[in-house]
């Protein structure tokens, strides 16, 4: 049993809940965590950084409420078929997922997971400091929002089902030092990116240029993704009729192809962790994928570059527009212990663990926290993530039950022969057309039309 497994206690864990709640009169009348002192919940947790930086506070938690917390951390590509198998018996391990935005339609439309609103209206345990309003709107919509606009956008028909929790948006790191030693500046478009590229490769011994995932797949669909809608391109029309293979989908598939041509060897067999080892050892000048790395390149354990690095917003297209993706938390339907599961959810994104959590390393999850003076005195760059966020697009991928089968088994297949020089991209994607629109239609995606 998982609860017997990788457990985080303090055997001495009392506190009052004013201690959590503040002084606010409303709630020092009682302790909300009283009558759940003693109880032990699981949660599933990545092997991420993100997360490796939450697991420093947990054990305050346990101290000041009395409830313990178990962790099954896996390696996040695996987390998807392990939560289905937990999440579709009667009762399940765990009390609290960790999920990929992109898995969010398909539990929903499963009721697998637990609707937030009867605990957030329920006084006795919604923390009244909490801030909703706070936390960051693009990532709310993307990874707690179900039932809006194309089923997984804000709008009015939209339902809370999780919080952001490790979600992301893109960004452009780059080698200061390097850009300075040629006479580079921070680009403002691809043309300024690619072309840094080709200086960068050509004169500077044993560094390309930008990095980037490229394993068949998930991985060259995530990056393929990063460049489409900067290039006005989408995935599906509104219509839900298959626009991979047009004009806009091209110029982003060749802008890849020449980022594969410039960059490090291998990069069509990289994934995240390649992608990412490339830029921290000094192979690459660029990075242009998730925030998430700018705690890693400040971890000495893992890079060789701190301190010789700068941050500039996503490219320019036709358009700016950047990635919104990453992680939130959810209750599953079937968890044994719901409400100190929300409990845990609260205290673990509020306002004070969230800056917590930054400081260790972590992603924002609040504009709070992107702005704190203190917080950019040690992440400057906090200032270009805030003004990124202006242009992260809630829609830059379909988050729909039927995506991982049309990005790793179709798309995600003929992206790679395009990088890797075996189709033409026109000749790539085509072929996936029907395939894909196969797959819409016996999802019922063109059901109601006359």
């Amino acid at each position: 049993m998982l609860r017997r497994r990788m457990q985080i206690s303090v055997s001495t864990a009392v506190t009052l809940g004013f201690l959590l709640w503040g002084l606010n009169p409303a709630v020092q009348a009682g302790n909300p965590y009283e009558k759940f002192k003693g109880t032990t919940i699981v949660v599933n947790f990545p092997a991420h950084a993100h997360y490796d930086a939450a697991m420093t506070v947990i054990p305050e938690f346990t101290q000041q409420t009395g409830i313990k917390v178990e962790v099954d951390k896996l390696q996040y590509m695996r987390m998807h078929e392990k939560q289905l198998l937990e999440m579709s018996k009667p009762q399940g391990d765990y009390d609290l997922i960790s999920y990929v935005c992109m898995w969010k339609t398909e539990y929903v439309n499963k009721g697998l997971l637990t609707p937030l609103a009867p605990f957030i209206t329920n006084a006795k345990l919604a923390d009244p400091n909490y801030d909703f309003d706070d936390l960051i709107p693009a990532y709310v919509g993307t990874t707690g929002l179900v039932g809006g606009k194309k089923g997984y956008q804000p709008g009015v028909s939209a339902a809370l089902y999780g919080i952001p929790f490790g979600s992301e948006t893109s960004i452009l790191a780059y080698r200061k030092d390097i850009f300075d030693k040629y006479g580079l500046k921070a680009p403002e478009t691809y043309d300024d990116m690619l072309q840094a590229a080709r200086v960068i490769k050509e004169k500077e011994s044993g560094m390309y240029g930008v990095t980037s995932r490229g394993a068949s797949g998930h991985q060259v669909g995530h990056a393929w993704l990063l460049h489409l809608t900067p290039f006005g391109g989408e995935v599906f029309d509104d219509n839900w009729e298959p626009a991979f293979h047009k004009e806009p989908s091209l110029k982003a598939i060749g802008v890849l192809k020449e980022i594969v041509e410039t960059g490090p060897p291998g990069i069509p067999s990289f994934g995240f962790s390649e992608m990412m080892n490339s830029f921290l050892q000094g192979q690459a000048a660029m990075w242009l994928d998730s925030t998430a790395i700018a705690g890693m390149v400040r971890n000495p354990k893992v890079s060789k570059i701190e301190g010789k690095v700068a941050y500039t917003l996503h490219p320019k297209g036709v358009v700016r527009s950047s990635e919104t993706g990453g992680f939130g938390i959810a209750i599953p339907a079937n968890s044994q212990n719901k409400e100190a599961a929300f409990l845990f959810m609260q205290w673990l994104t509020s306002k004070e663990q969230d800056k917590q959590i930054a400081l260790a390393g972590g992603h924002p999850c609040r504009l709070s926290t992107l702005r704190d003076s203190e917080l950019r005195k040690v992440y400057p760059e906090f200032a270009v993530f805030e003004e990124q966020l202006q242009y992260a697009n809630p829609d830059w991928r379909p988050i729909i039950p039927e995506w991982p089968e049309v990005e790793v088994q179709n798309i995600g297949i003929g992206l790679s022969e395009a990088i890797t020089g075996k189709k033409t991209p026109q000749e790539a994607m085509q072929q996936y057309v029907e395939p894909v629109r196969k797959i819409m239609e016996r999802a019922g995606y063109y059901t109601w039309r006359k």
